[in-house]
């Protein structure tokens, strides 16, 4: 599948930040040099947050049914907000303002009929700090046949902007997930 164990690091520079990456962490073959790009997509192993290798071949090629794998996008930032911030001024007039209870205190949000996302929904979780954790999801078959239905993005470096997915299985962990991505984005990010 394209695949590889090389822990080579590659030096990549998105706008004004410059990441450095291990080969095995980095999604697709034609991605894996050094230079300027306008996106890299990446994809770790949860919860060491790891790259591919040979011993963890079933869970990157999906064998075994379990889903582990987290896919990660770094762009420049188009965005004055990130998902998080974008909660209260547009996504909370979006959705249904009755929840209901998910995973790790989590509270799911259908969207409105109106909202224009179709077969989604919205997960948000408070931890006391000022930003709610926000997440959208795929719904439905859509979401059982996904391997990482919740998306999320976060702003990272100087400018990126950070989109992950994850498989609604690890929603229940968003605190440790999403510590966990902002510490790994913190390690490649070379500024």
């Amino acid at each position: 599948a394209g695949h590889t164990d090389s822990r080579i690091v590659h030096e990549v520079v998105i706008g004004n930040d410059v990441l450095a990456v291990p080969a095995n962490m980095i999604r697709f073959e034609s991605a894996r040099r050094d230079g300027v790009t306008n996106r890299l997509d990446l994809y770790l192993r949860w919860p060491d947050m790891a790259g591919y290798s040979d011993e963890t071949r079933d869970d990157f090629n999906h064998l075994d049914g379990s889903k582990r794998i987290l896919f990660l996008s770094f762009e420049q930032r188009m965005m004055s907000r990130d998902m998080s911030g974008r909660y209260e001024p547009i996504y909370r007039s979006l959705v249904e303002h009755e929840g209901r209870s998910g995973p790790g205190g989590l509270t799911v949000h259908s969207f409105t009929a109106q909202s224009g996302y179709m077969d989604e929904i919205l997960i948000v979780g408070k931890d006391g700090t000022s930003e709610p954790f926000v997440a959208r999801c795929l719904a439905g078959e859509q979401a059982r046949q996904s391997l990482a239905p919740c998306e999320r993005d976060i702003h990272v470096g100087n400018g990126l902007n950070l989109v992950y997915r994850l498989p609604a299985e690890l929603a229940g962990s968003w605190r440790e997930l999403d510590a966990a991505i902002r510490k790994f984005a913190g390690s490649v990010i070379q500024n």
